[in-house]
C-alpha cells in the first residue's frame, strides 16, 4: 500500500482527485480504488517540547538554569491534532511505500519528515520515500507532479536547515525571554519581555527609525537651475553640479547649505554665454518586472491597496487552497521553469475569457514572447506565484481576493508584452566656469507599461516633484562645443525631510533587503539579494505578533513602536536588537539547505552567543521600563509560564 502524506487536508484532497477512483472518505484519510491511501498532517502536528519536559525544575524561571540547551531534543504531539497523528501512526505501519507531500519549502519538508521520524519509520522504508512537490492544486498540475516525483533523500539538506531554524528559535527565544523577563522583574516590570531572533531586530528597526524622526532637525538646502536657450529658440533647464571647492558649504549627502553661495551662482550665470561640453543619447530597453514571490506581492498590495502582510498571506492561501486560482503562494522565488512556458498559452486563453480588466490585457498579450522570468537555474523547490489554469469567472471572490488575484495576473501577463523602450538624453553645459547637467527620459514604446498605467497624479510641489519635471522635459538636439545662452538662474529652496515612518510595504521591504540595515561589512558580504529577516512564510506572522504583543501600533498607514516596545529595545543589548546576527543565521540556513554548511555551524556558535548574552542581561539597565503591577498574581504567573511562544 502506498501512503501519501500531505501537509494539510486541502492538499490531500487535491492529490486524491488525481488518483484512481472510486474513493472512500475515511476519518483522517482517503482510501483509493487500488488500495492506496492519501492522508495528511494539519500543519505542524508536532512541536518542540517545553523546558519542563526536559527537567521539571525548569518550570520555575531562574537565572541559574540558563542557558537551557537540550542534549537530546524532544518533540511532542500538539493536543488539538493528536487524533490525526494517531491516524498517521496506524497508516505508516501498514504502508509499503511512503510519498512525502509537504509544501515545497523548507518548513513543508520538515513538517512531514519530523512526523516520519517521530513514528519511527524503518531505515529501509525511509530510504525509499518519494518526494511529491506540488505548487499548483489544479488537476493537470497535480498530475504532472505525480509523474515527476523524486527521492526524498535529495531534500534532506532542506529538512536539516528547517530543523536548525526551529531549534535555534527555541534556544534563542526561551533563554533570552527568560533572562530579560527575570531582569525586568527585578526593576519592577511585572510582565514578560518577549525576545526572538527575528521579531526583536524588526522591532529594533522601527524603534531606531522613530528615534531618527524624533531627533530630526530640518534644514534648508539650495539648488540652482539654469534656464537655457538654444540658437533655434528652444528652451530647457539644467541643474548646477557643485564643484569640490564648494565642499565646505555642503552636507554629507552633497547638498548645498549656503544660500549665499547659491545666490552667487544665480547672479554669475545671468545673461551669460554657455558652452555644451558633453552630449549623449542612448536608446534603452527595460524588461517587464518579474512575477511575484510572496514578499514582493505583499509590498505591492500594501502600496496599491493598503493591505497588510498578514491579510495578503491569508488571501493568497484562499486563492491557492480554496479557489485553486494561483500556484503555491509562500514562494521566495521570482522565476519560472523553462518547461512552464508551454502552459502559458492555455493560462492566457483562460484569462482572456474574463470580463475583468485583465481579460483585455490577456487578449493583447503574445504567448510566444519569453521574458527573462523563465530560468531553470534560478528556480529551486518552488517557482514564482502565477495564475493557475482555472478560470475565476464563476467563483465568488471577495474584494480582497479580487485585488490580490488581479496583481498576480497582471504581473504574469506583463511577461508576454514587449519591452519598454525609451531614449535617455544627457547634456552637460559650462556657464561661467560652473557645470550644469540636464537629463531626460523620452518614452518610445510603452510595451508592458500599458498594464501599469494609472490616473495622472496631482501636481507635485515637493523637491522630488522638481526633479521629476527636469527629467521629463524634452531636450533639444545639441552638439558638443555648441554655444547657447543662459537667460537667467533660478534659486530653488528645499528643505531636508525627516525619515518616514515604516509602513507595511516599507517594513516588509526592509525585512527582505536586510543588508541595507546590517552594520557588519563581513556579514553584508555573506548576504545574497534574497536573504532577509525571516522567510516568505513567517514575515507576515512575525509583524502581526509584534502588534499582538503590544510592541507596535498603527497610526494611519504608519507603523510606530509603543512605549513598551521602545523600552524593551532600550533595555536589551545592541546585539539583540540589530539584524546582523539573525541575517548571518539566515545566510547559514540557506547554506545548510544547499549543503555548503552543516547543522552544527549554526547551533554551536549560537550556544556560545547565548551564554554571553545571558551574562550581559545582568548588566543591562531596566530602570526605564514602565512598571506593570500584578492585578492578579496567579494570572501573571500563568502568563509567564506560557511565554514559550516567544521563539521567533
Amino acid at each position: 500500500m502506498k501512503l501519501y502524506i500531505a501537509e494539510k487536508p486541502s492538499l490531500g484532497r487535491a492529490i486524491a482527485a488525481a488518483l484512481p477512483k472510486p474513493q472512500k472518505n475515511r476519518q483522517g484519510y482517503i482510501e483509493l480504488a487500488n488500495g492506496d491511501v492519501v492522508s495528511w498532517c494539519i500543519g505542524h502536528i508536532l512541536e518542540q517540547a517545553n523546558p519542563e519536559n526536559y527537567d521539571p525544575a525548569f518550570k520555575k524561571w531562574q537565572m541559574s538554569h540558563l542557558p537551557i540547551v537540550p542534549t537530546q531534543w524532544q518533540l511532542k504531539p500538539k493536543a488539538q491534532t493528536r487524533s490525526q497523528l494517531t491516524v498517521l501512526r496506524k497508516l505508516v505501519k501498514q504502508a509499503d511505500e511512503i510519498i512525502h507531500a509537504g509544501d515545497p519549502d523548507r518548513e513543508g519538508q520538515l513538517l512531514v519528515d519530523e512526523v516520519i521520524d517521530f513514528l519511527k519509520v524503518s531505515a529501509q522504508k525511509k530510504k525509499n520515500i518519494k518526494r511529491l512537490l506540488i505548487s499548483d492544486l489544479n488537476l493537470p498540475a497535480v498530475q504532472r507532479s505525480l509523474a515527476s516525483m523524486q527521492s526524498n533523500q535529495v531534500f534532506i539538506p532542506l529538512s536539516i536547515s528547517a530543523l536548525a531554524r526551529s531549534r535555534a528559535d527555541w534556544l534563542y527565544g526561551i533563554n533570552l525571554t527568560r533572562a530579560y523577563t527575570l531582569q525586568g522583574q527585578k526593576a519592577g516590570f511585572n510582565g514578560v519581555l518577549s525576545v526572538g531572533r527575528v521579531q526583536t531586530p524588526i522591532l529594533g528597526l522601527v524603534v531606531r527609525r522613530q528615534q531618527e524622526i524624533d531627533n530630526f532637525i530640518a534644514k534648508d538646502f539650495y539648488d540652482v537651475h539654469a534656464h537655457l536657450q538654444t540658437n533655434n529658440q528652444q528652451r530647457f533647464i539644467a541643474k548646477w553640479q557643485p564643484s569640490e571647492a564648494c565642499q565646505p558649504y555642503m552636507d554629507e549627502e552633497g547638498r548645498v547649505l549656503s544660500r549665499a553661495l547659491a545666490e552667487n551662482v544665480v547672479g554669475r550665470i545671468k545673461n551669460q554665454s554657455a558652452e555644451v561640453s558633453a552630449v549623449s543619447e542612448q536608446q534603452k530597453k527595460q524588461a517587464p518586472p518579474l512575477p511575484y514571490n510572496l514578499s514582493a506581492l505583499q509590498i505591492d498590495a500594501a502600496k496599491i491597496y493598503a493591505l497588510n502582510a498578514k491579510l495578503v498571506l491569508d488571501v493568497c492561501q484562499a486563492l491557492y487552497e480554496k479557489h485553486q486560482l494561483i500556484t503555491y503562494p509562500r514562494s521566495d522565488c521570482r522565476y519560472l521553469p523553462n518547461e512552464h512556458h508551454a502552459q502559458a498559452k492555455g493560462i492566457i486563453a483562460t484569462l482572456a475569457g474574463s470580463s475583468e480588466s485583465y481579460g483585455a490585457f490577456a487578449k493583447n498579450s503574445d504567448a510566444k514572447l519569453k521574458s527573462k522570468a523563465w530560468n531553470n537555474a534560478k528556480v529551486s523547490a518552488h517557482h514564482a506565484i502565477i495564475p493557475s489554469e482555472k478560470s475565476a469567472a464563476k467563483l465568488p471572490l471577495n474584494s480582497f481576493e479580487k485585488k490580490v488575484y488581479f496583481l498576480i495576473v497582471r504581473q504574469y501577463l506583463a511577461q508576454f508584452y514587449p519591452v519598454y523602450q525609451y531614449n535617455q538624453s544627457h547634456i552637460e553645459v559650462l556657464i561661467a566656469g560652473g557645470k550644469f547637467v540636464a537629463n531626460a527620459k523620452t518614452p518610445m514604446a510603452q510595451g508592458w507599461k500599458v498594464l501599469f498605467q494609472r490616473a495622472k497624479n496631482k501636481p507635485d510641489n515637493t523637491s522630488q516633484g522638481n526633479d521629476d519635471k527636469l527629467n521629463k522635459q524634452l531636450l533639444p538636439k545639441l552638439a558638443k562645443g555648441e554655444k547657447i545662452q543662459c537667460e537667467h538662474g533660478e534659486l530653488i529652496t528645499r528643505i531636508t525631510q525627516a525619515p518616514k515612518h515604516f509602513t507595511d510595504a516599507s517594513l516588509l521591504s526592509a525585512m527582505t533587503g536586510i543588508a541595507r540595515y546590517v552594520s557588519d561589512n563581513d556579514i553584508k558580504k555573506l548576504l545574497r539579494e534574497t536573504d532577509g529577516l525571516g522567510t516568505e512564510a513567517t514575515r507576515a506572522g512575525i509583524i502581526d505578533l509584534l502588534f499582538k504583543r503590544g510592541y507596535l501600533e498603527r497610526k494611519g498607514k504608519s507603523i510606530n513602536a509603543t512605549a513598551v516596545g521602545t523600552s524593551l529595545i532600550k533595555a536589551l543589548p545592541i546585539a539583540a536588537t540589530m539584524p546582523d546576527m539573525t541575517a548571518h543565521w539566515e545566510a547559514t540556513l540557506t547554506n545548510i539547505s544547499e549543503k555548503k554548511s552543516r547543522y552544527h555551524d549554526l547551533i554551536t556558535p549560537l550556544t556560545s552567543t547565548l551564554t554571553q548574552m545571558i551574562a550581559e542581561s545582568e548588566q543591562q539597565s531596566f530602570a526605564h521600563l514602565p512598571k506593570v503591577p500584578f492585578k492578579r498574581k496567579a494570572k501573571a504567573r500563568k502568563r509567564v509560564s506560557r511565554a514559550k511562544s516567544a521563539t521567533k
